[in-house]
């Protein structure tokens, strides 16, 4: 499946050349001219990497890329940042604010889907050995209700064994407190979101006694848990 590529570009003639230049290496494209629109777009779609212009009409491109990166959804979305400006001000302020490159313009089409496929390449390749690196550093054994972390056993009890193993045989995806509640404990009366969240800090702190360079769970504010593989 093709990478998606959103290009947020006010100048139509440069967002249609680059987009042609990118359809023919393979891409698909969308783009946004407006910097207020790409927010709401990401709401709704999903980009691989992001071609985005400095100056937009609405919205700054630093001011995009900025509030992007607050949000847990986006902080390891690819950006490129485009633009005219090659003061070495911006140049350091676009970086820093965490963008993955940076092209001044006049470019080359040819080396902006050169640069594209090259900041893909390093983003998408750390992911794959972190999935590797996943499978071997935490092991689920259910005949014996435990846990491996790094090599270290860990006891759990019954509920939060259940507890991991929900989290951790959908990685990524989050939990709210009440389908835990629903789908985990058998007498629900006496369970509430305290509960669950008291179960979770034990499990937590299980975990990093195991291995303190690896957070697995994760909270997501106002939406509940999920189990992701992060090296801290």
């Amino acid at each position: 499946m093709s990478a998606t590529v959103l290009i947020v570009e006010d100048e139509a003639e440069l967002a249609l050349l680059m987009r042609d230049y990118l359809l023919a290496a393979g891409f698909h494209c969308e783009i946004i001219g407006n910097g207020l629109e790409v927010e709401r777009w990401l709401s709704t779609n999903t980009a691989d990497i992001i071609l985005l212009d400095l100056m937009l009409p609405g919205k700054n491109g630093l001011d995009i890329c900025r509030e992007l990166r607050t949000q847990a959804q986006f902080k390891t979305l690819p950006i490129i940042m485009v633009t005219a400006k090659v003061e070495e001000i911006d140049r350091l302020l676009g970086l820093e604010l965490g963008a993955d490159d940076y092209v001044c313009k006049p470019f080359s089409p040819r080396e902006i889907v050169a640069r594209v496929k090259a900041v893909l390449r390093r983003v998408q390749q750390p992911q794959e050995q972190l999935q590797d690196s996943a499978s071997q550093a935490v092991q689920l054994h259910e005949n014996s209700q435990q846990v491996s972390i790094s090599g270290s056993m860990i006891e759990l009890t019954t509920i939060e064994f259940c507890l991991f193993k929900l989290l951790y045989t959908e990685q990524g995806r989050i939990f709210s407190r009440q389908y835990i509640m629903d789908n985990i404990y058998s007498d629900y009366r006496v369970v509430s979101d305290r509960t669950v969240d008291s179960h979770i800090k034990k499990l937590r702190k299980k975990m990093q006694e195991a291995d303190p360079g690896l957070e697995l769970i994760h909270s997501v504010y106002g939406a509940g848990y999920k189990y992701e593989l992060q090296h801290k």
